[in-house]
């Protein structure tokens, strides 16, 4: 059995605009040799339609819309267990790696959407996204932009979500790959991921990069945290600011507005209303954002 990677090599992708992401609600889908495929995202039906197994079907009705995607990692006749697996463009059937992505010209600053996901064993899904381009001097192409998510915890009914995308480049990019996997390295057999209403929101500005999921300048304490949380910060320059503490579907809980002088900052903020579990934490200006977690005990 092949460990599903989440590097992204050798893509060959057309420079053409596009203005979002291909079949993001799915609800088109085409039956090919007897079972279905979404439009727009390859999976691995094709390998294991031998064995009547399939890892990617179509589930109804939507959180929004009439269908969504539904993942489910499975044990599969002579084939070990084979990776609930999708990737918006066209994957290698060896490697199960991108091949192409879709074409995209702008730089969003979340991939939002509605998920249900649940992990057997130790496994863990994940989401990727990278927006790249090609460099035609050295014949090879730059990253502006690579995310990967990993799926904390369980949901078990509709939630959004708001995945926050880390930027390495001050460029506009011209091809993005999303990768949708209910599994990590070594699948279990029932993980799960189920996907609707995709969409790429908000605008990072071009040449504004160190937008990320973690940064060096940001110290959340105490983590765990039980009534209080204290936010350290660096900012640039004095200005507003926006700090926000968000559950793991996304939903803002906390958002306070501050003005920040330039250096280092502190905010400490009651999180004796909070439910016990995973948060996250923004810190933007608009600009630019950090991005923390912080558990509640």
């Amino acid at each position: 059995m092949k460990k599903l990677f989440t590097l992204f090599s050798a893509l060959t992708l057309s420079a053409a605009a596009f203005a979002q992401i291909p079949n993001a609600g799915f609800e088109t889908w085409t039956n090919t040799s007897g079972y279905d495929v979404p439009a727009g995202w390859d999976q691995l039906n094709a390998v294991t339609t031998s064995t009547a197994t399939y890892t990617c079907a179509k589930g109804t009705p939507g959180d929004v819309g009439s269908s969504y995607l539904k993942l489910e990692s499975k044990t599969v006749t002579g084939m070990g267990v084979m990776p609930g697996v999708a990737v918006s463009g066209v994957m290698d059937m060896t490697t199960y790696q991108p091949k192409s992505g879709f074409p995209y010209t702008a730089r969003p600053m979340y991939l939002t959407g509605s998920w249900q996901y649940m992990a057997f064993g130790s496994d863990q899904g994940h989401i990727a996204v990278l927006l790249s381009k090609w460099n035609i001097t050295l014949s090879k192409r730059d990253t502006i932009s690579f995310t990967h998510y990993s799926l904390p915890f369980m949901i078990m009914s509709w939630a959004p979500f708001s995945i926050p995308l880390a930027y390495q480049s001050g460029a506009t990019p011209d091809s993005a790959v999303i990768v949708l996997s209910a599994s990590g390295t070594t699948p279990e057999n029932m993980s799960y991921l189920y996907i609707d209403n995709l969409s790429f929101t908000g605008t990072v500005p071009a040449g504004v990069i160190n937008i990320g999921n973690a940064s060096a300048s940001m110290v959340i304490f105490p983590n765990p945290a039980i009534n209080e949380v204290t936010v350290k910060y660096m900012a640039k320059a004095p200005g507003k600011m926006n700090v926000s503490i968000a559950d793991i579907s996304g939903k803002v809980i906390i958002s306070k507005d501050i003005n920040a002088v330039m250096g280092d900052n502190a905010l400490s903020i009651n999180t004796s209303t909070l439910s016990k579990g995973l948060y996250i934490v923004h810190i933007s200006d608009g600009l630019e954002t950090q991005v923390g977690k912080v558990v509640i005990e």
